[in-house]
């Protein structure tokens, strides 16, 4: 009897100008984070992703390939690509980030309400992470964001 694949579903987007086999290595990692993929889990076989993405089975086969490389994910020849590791916090982290995975659902409504596309949602977010995150008090364009911490 086959292992059965983790529900996880690739969704292309090839107008994002992203290569293919990122998105593939992104959407992994992403998955890996939110807990959606575990340790043991089996990723779809290269002919399942192309089946449903009508992808080249090549570049599925370099996404998964980077995975190994980073140590994420291991190919059993004949079984398929198994997860070895996950990535994020503590093991109950999906439970600690519930209140603000609602926050964030709230605050993507209001934003879409508002007027916002998908793409300044992104955008927005993104300024905003990389300020939070910076290591020297400047966001990615160079402004200043040191006083942030103290509001």
């Amino acid at each position: 009897m086959a292992a059965e694949s983790a529900a996880v579903e690739f969704r292309i987007d090839r107008r994002s100008g992203v290569a293919t086999y990122l998105q593939i290595v992104q959407q992994t990692k992403q998955a890996l984070r939110l807990g959606v993929l575990e340790p043991g889990d089996r990723l779809p076989t290269a002919r399942e992703v192309v089946e449903a993405t009508a992808i080249n089975p090549n570049t599925v086969l370099k996404a998964y390939r980077e995975l190994e490389r980073e140590g994420l994910v291991e190919a059993r020849r004949g079984l398929g690509t198994f997860v070895r590791r996950t990535l994020g916090g503590a093991p109950d982290a999906t439970a600690a980030d519930a209140p603000l995975r609602t926050e964030l659902a709230d605050w993507t409504r209001r934003a879409r309400a508002a007027g916002l596309e998908k793409d300044d949602v992104g955008a927005l977010f993104t300024a905003v992470l990389d300020s939070t995150y910076s290591t020297n008090g400047t966001d990615s364009a160079g402004r200043s964001h040191k006083g942030d911490q103290e509001r």
